[in-house]
């Protein structure tokens, strides 16, 4: 029974980040749905974060009244820096590209994340970085791997492949009219706007990395972040949508994009990538992504009949191999911190069963012989 207590507590990060994964892809789907409807993401971000700031606030109220720390003003400045960096900046540029592209390119392109968040990790020495040792190259291959991959998939676009045979027939005139119609520039500005929210995706794990340390509860700042995020999202959305109607929101698949993503994606994940972050590091927590990449390249194919061009395949799978090449050297880290901490750990000495020891870590004591004389008071 210890023993299973004690793998399933080593296989914890691992099954939080794939869960994620799944609900990540789902969002992809929905929401994809959701703006050919209408949706406007400016608002969609808005709405997302306001779910997400009522569903996760009276947890943290409940659970952590007793060991939240006392806002200072850093972390003040850094939840507003966190607010604009992941639900305003990434969200909406992330969402712009998508509608140029396509949910499964977007989902495949995002890839890199790993790569931009080890580069800022080592810059802000949140990693270590041994070129001596085989894992630290592999951590640096990785990257080298997966940058060059993205470039792939950015540069070379090719003929579309069928991944399913659904995805064929089921395909519509529209769509494959709207994918012909599409320019070289249209899908390079998309590309463009992706890598651009992935860099702030990555800046925003580097700086949650920081602000935990400085603010360890994870639901009190998922519930900042998400709260922080609405208000900044909703002065940019009235900025730029300045039509009410499109505030609007029934009981059809737009309301389903906001709470879905607000209360999965927003919510649950802030506190999952934050629990994990303490724990591995934000390496690790951007380690996944590829599979939120097959489960979205399967789902967009079946519910929106999209079609994968062999670039954006030729440039996922070498993202893959320099992913995995990246995590199997953050792997290696993790198992070397272990060692080293146990190193370092002196054995105690139970001095009872030891009486020499205490010749050698006390002064000697001098007693006296007693000599029947009164003592003196």
């Amino acid at each position: 029974m210890g023993f299973l207590i004690q793998a399933l507590s080593s296989a914890k990060p691992y099954l939080l980040m794939v869960a994620l994964q799944f609900g990540y892809a789902g969002m992809y789907i929905i929401t994809m749905i959701g703006m050919k409807r209408g949706l406007s993401h400016w608002i969609f971000v808005v709405y997302r974060h306001a779910t997400a700031t009522l569903v996760i606030a009276p947890f943290a109220l409940a659970f952590e009244s007793k060991i939240r720390p006392k806002m200072t003003r850093s972390v003040f400045l850094k939840v507003l820096l966190l607010g604009l960096l992941e639900p305003v900046i990434d969200q909406n540029l992330y969402f712009l590209g998508m509608s140029i592209t396509s949910a499964t390119y977007a989902s495949a392109i995002i890839n890199v994340l790993p790569a931009l968040t080890f580069i800022l990790a080592l810059i802000f020495r949140l990693e270590k970085l041994n070129l001596k040792r085989i894992h630290s190259q592999a951590k640096v291959a990785g990257t080298v791997i997966t940058v060059t991959g993205a470039m792939v998939m950015t540069l070379y676009k090719g003929p579309i492949v069928d991944i399913l045979w659904y995805s064929h027939h089921g395909a519509s005139s529209a769509h494959h009219a709207a994918a012909s119609s599409s320019g070289q520039q249209q899908w390079l500005a998309g590309t463009v706007m992706i890598l651009l929210c992935t860099c702030c995706w990555a800046g925003y794990f580097i700086v949650q990395s920081m602000t935990l340390k400085e603010y360890p509860a994870e639901l009190s700042l998922t519930a900042l972040v998400c709260l922080a995020g609405t208000v900044e999202g909703g002065i940019i959305a009235m900025a730029v949508e300045r039509d009410p109607k499109a505030w609007a929101l029934g009981f059809d698949s737009r309301l389903l994009a906001s709470v879905y993503s607000g209360v999965v994606c927003s919510g649950i994940a802030y506190y999952v990538q934050g629990v994990v972050n303490r724990m591995r590091g934000p390496v690790f927590v951007t380690a996944f992504s590829p599979l939120c990449m097959i489960i979205t390249a399967v789902l967009g194919a079946i519910v929106l009949s999209e079609q994968v061009h062999l670039g954006s395949l030729i440039g996922a799978v070498i993202i893959v191999m320099g992913l995995y090449s990246v995590v199997w050297g953050k792997s290696k880290d993790h198992l070397l911190t272990i060692e080293k901490g146990a190193a370092h750990e002196l054995p105690t000495v139970d001095k009872r069963h030891h009486p020499t020891c205490d010749t050698m870590d006390e002064p000697i004591k001098v007693t006296k012989i007693e000599t029947g004389l009164p003592q003196e008071p």
